[in-house]
């Protein structure tokens, strides 16, 4: 691959083959919904325009889930045969990926090697864990008396709904839809209307591989009509679902309004990263700073606030800066690229509103502007930037999605977890110090779903992914994410 240049892949993405249909019953089939007009981020140009499905298409999407459940052509297979499909799934992802990641930097501006080397890499890692894992999920037999049986299943739950977003398309969509497979289910997926092509592509790959039609349905379409229509569905028993707290608590309303579904919400975070005052300076700030910048800041668990001793506060924000001016923006397509496109034009000006809010109530910035950053023409770009705050600043309190680090000061420990823990959110958090004590007590403050100690964003499938706090509680990764695809049967048989 990296024998290519940027130029290579804009002459393969102009070529490329881009489903525009919504994806039913193992066909492509046109929507009737008011199409979605995608415009890529990397140059401001046009893609080629797609159906989106109207309430009666998710309809139509809901019942062929249904069939294909009920026909037990999927949710009946052995469960070792399911993983073996899961796993020849992983391969056809494998094979195709770098159609996949260019697709992908096409459509949201992720730099095309971190699309191929961690995005791809991990969807096709997920599907072979869960495909592995597939028949190793055991139920439960209960001592009871000498004239009974009792017997604790673990059964599919049904018609399972997948709502993600455009940050980690792939990876978010591999989290749900791989374990809510692997068990049986069902699956509709709504992509995020920025990242549809890729979902599109992958589920071809799936119908290719062997999975059934019917098993997995993709409706494109905007989130207040196709995503509703999946939440006030009466014949869907499960969403899954990532996003903001907003539309996260409409899917708890759908759910009330209609047959009650479980849903599984996984809503965004504002990690704080809390450096002691034992810890290595430098190594903290900057792997705060990369882990606020990667993916242009476009990441719930983004590092966007870096809490410092006081005492630290300014050599920090120098740090900081520097980082910030060694991470700027440039072509997604370059292979050289580590920062690259905001998904879109009205994400960028949400960023720019942030920042300007910002210096007009006193922060001080310390790297970066409010102004757009020109990295290829009519793209959408922005350089990072490192602010000096207050713990109540707008900044420092609400998920920005975008590479804008907040660096707070704190006068001791319960002062650093006062802030740590003064948001509504709870996804995650990380703690620098070689005080193994520090470490302990410190971490189990920390009102978070996921912490990281002397490192940030490390972990692999064998973990739950999740928060606490207004950052929902839905958990994806790991063998307890397949949990929420299964209901438990309690079987008693008397014997004689």
């Amino acid at each position: 691959m990296f024998t290519a240049t940027g130029d290579d892949w804009a002459e393969r993405a102009a070529t490329l083959r881009l489903r525009t249909q919504m994806f039913v019953d193992g066909a492509w089939i046109e929507g009737s919904a008011e199409p979605l007009s995608p415009i890529s981020p990397r140059d401001g140009r046009k893609l080629p325009v797609i159906s989106a499905a109207s309430a009666a298409d998710v309809d139509r999407a809901v019942r062929s889930a249904r069939r294909a459940f009920e026909s037990g052509t999927w949710s009946r297979l052995a469960p070792r045969e399911r993983g073996q499909l899961l796993i020849a799934f992983a391969q056809k992802i494998h094979d195709n990926a770098e159609e996949l990641a260019l697709t992908i930097s096409l459509e949201m501006g992720k730099p095309l090697r971190e699309a191929l080397q961690t995005e791809l890499r991990a969807v096709v890692n997920c599907f072979r864990w869960y495909g592995e894992a597939a028949d190793k999920i055991l139920d439960e037999l209960p001592v009871t008396a000498p004239n009974s049986l009792a017997l604790v299943t673990r059964e599919p739950a049904g018609v399972v709904a997948a709502v993600v977003p455009w940050n980690f398309p792939l990876t978010m969509t591999a989290w749900k839809l791989a374990p809510a497979l692997a068990v049986g289910n069902s699956v509709i997926l709504k992509p995020a209307e920025h990242t549809t092509f890729s979902a599109l592509r992958l589920a071809e790959l799936a119908h290719e591989a062997g999975i059934p039609a019917g098993v997995l349905n993709v409706t494109p379409g905007a989130g207040d009509i196709a995503g509703r229509a999946l939440g006030e569905h009466r014949d869907v028993d499960i969403v899954t679902f990532t996003g903001s707290p907003e539309v996260g608590r409409r899917f708890l309303g759908y759910s009330a309004a209609s047959n009650g579904k479980r849903v599984w919400p996984e809503l965004g975070g504002k990690t704080a990263s809390l450096v002691l005052p034992d810890a290595d300076l430098e190594r903290a700030v900057r792997a705060t700073a990369d882990g606020c910048f990667y993916n242009q800041g476009q990441m719930c668990t983004a590092s966007s606030r870096l809490l410092v001793p006081r005492a630290q506060r300014d050599r920090a924000l120098e740090i900081a800066a520097d980082v910030a001016r060694e991470t700027l923006p440039a072509d997604p397509f370059s292979i050289t690229t580590s920062m690259g496109a905001i998904v879109s034009e009205k994400q960028l000006a949400s960023i720019a509103g942030f920042v300007q809010r910002a210096e007009a109530t006193g922060a001080e910035l310390a790297a970066g502007s409010t102004e757009r950053f020109t990295a290829v023409d009519g793209g959408s770009y922005f350089a990072p930037v490192v602010v000096g705050v207050t713990p109540d600043h707008e900044v420092a309190q609400r998920e920005i999605f975008g590479p804008v680090l907040s660096v707070i000061a704190y006068d001791d420990v319960e002062d650093a977890l006062a802030i740590a823990n003064g948001t509504e959110y709870g996804l995650a958090a990380a703690l620098w110090s070689t005080d193994l004590n520090a470490v302990h007590s410190v971490s189990r403050r920390l009102r978070a779903g996921v912490v990281w100690v002397n490192c940030f964003e490390e972990g692999d499938m064998t973990i739950p992914f999740g928060g606490v706090k207004g950052s929902g509680f839905g958990r994806d990764k790991s063998l307890h994410a397949i949990d929420k695809f299964t209901d438990m049967k309690t079987t008693w048989i008397e014997l004689t």
